[in-house]
């Protein structure tokens, strides 16, 4: 049973000669799937300012709102929905690049070239990838109305649905979520592991000003993906046929 160090070191072969297009990909994914950032205002109305306004003037101020109040109405609920499809349309957007993001370092972990292009290969199937990312979502919020630790646990057990995706197109949402259930049974301890073994890499990354983050997203988007060969049992083997290497993937016919 491969452990924590096993998997890094997986990562770091299949990331030999191939760190320019990994942090190039890697930097593309993050970018898509950061999310949307937000910000508050804080509006400070002391007592003073408050005075300050004599009642003639807030007579004006009311009238004012009072007759442009369907307008003023109008423009929120146009902001709101705006706002929303936006959140929709980048959700939409990381999900299918994430998915894409699993195939690249799949690629990289199985001895491939790995290709730039395949963050954005699954766009045919964005529906498919964003629902997975909703439903994944949903399950993690509803277990942490449960309390916190219910709602870890979800999010481990759905962590492998991407990966599902980026290997079968042909599956639902709802079956990859479970396959993934299936395959962190038992599992998510050592993925908890493999995590935790991040840690010393993400200090460093913290005190060199993000800049080592640019090695530590391929690297630990590596493993993870080591972590899935390994668990789901899909490692391509090579067998040795006739003195040639022969690849036998999980859909090739055995001797």
């Amino acid at each position: 049973m491969k452990l924590a160090k096993d998997f890094r070191a997986s990562a770091r072969d299949a990331l030999k000669g191939k760190w320019g297009l990994a942090i190039g990909a890697g930097l593309v994914a993050s970018f898509f799937g950061a999310g949307g950032g937000g910000g508050s205002f804080n509006f400070n109305l002391s007592d003073d300012a408050g005075s300050s306004l004599d009642s003639a003037t807030l007579d004006k101020v009311t009238e004012v709102v009072e007759q442009y109040l369907p307008i003023i109405l109008a423009v929120v609920l146009v902001a709101l929905v705006v706002g929303m499809a936006i959140a929709i349309a980048w959700s939409i957007l990381a999900s299918t690049v994430n998915v894409g993001y699993c195939r690249f370092n799949l690629d990289l972990i199985d001895g491939k070239p790995g290709s730039f292009g395949t963050l954005f290969s699954y766009f045919p199937h964005f529906w498919k990838a964003f629902v997975t990312y909703f439903l994944t979502s949903l399950y993690v919020t509803l277990w942490c109305f449960l309390f916190i630790i219910p709602g870890i646990i979800a999010a481990y057990s759905y962590a492998l649905a991407p990966y599902i995706i980026a290997e079968d197109t042909s599956i639902t949402p709802s079956e990859a979520l479970r396959r993934s259930k299936e395959l962190m049974r038992g599992n998510k301890w050592r993925f908890f592991c493999l995590e935790m073994s991040f840690l010393g890499w993400i200090l460093l990354a913290v005190l060199t000003l993000g800049i080592g983050a640019l090695w530590l997203t391929p690297y630990t988007a590596a493993a993870y993906a080591d972590f899935y060969r390994e668990v789901s049992g899909t490692r391509p083997v090579i067998e040795l046929e006739n003195d040639d290497f022969v690849e036998i993937t999980e859909e090739a016919p055995q001797a």
